[in-house]
């Protein structure tokens, strides 16, 4: 950790769908990027425990708020791909 491991917006999105299947127990096709996350049931703890997860995977701390700032898999991923180019200039 710590060391340049930028993203895709599309690394993003695949992690966050695989993240979102595996938690969710459900198959990761039916995961629409554009479908906000509480209509998967993402309740508040497990929001909380993915920002922590996906704060590992980019490597550079993010709000526990984002998932609500940010509720689809689409809008987030462009958030954090947008906020990793601003913090490696």
């Amino acid at each position: 950790m710590g060391h340049e491991n930028n993203q895709t917006k599309e690394a993003i999105e695949e992690w966050l769908i695989s993240y979102l299947a595996e938690n969710l127990e459900m198959n990761q096709d039916e995961i629409d990027v554009d479908i906000p996350f509480d209509r998967y049931g993402l309740d508040s703890s497990t929001a909380i425990m993915m920002t922590g997860d996906l704060r590992d995977f980019i490597g550079f701390e993010i709000d526990e708020t984002l998932p609500y700032d940010y509720p689809t898999i689409e809008s987030l991923s462009q958030y954090l791909f947008d906020a990793q180019n601003n913090q490696s200039k």
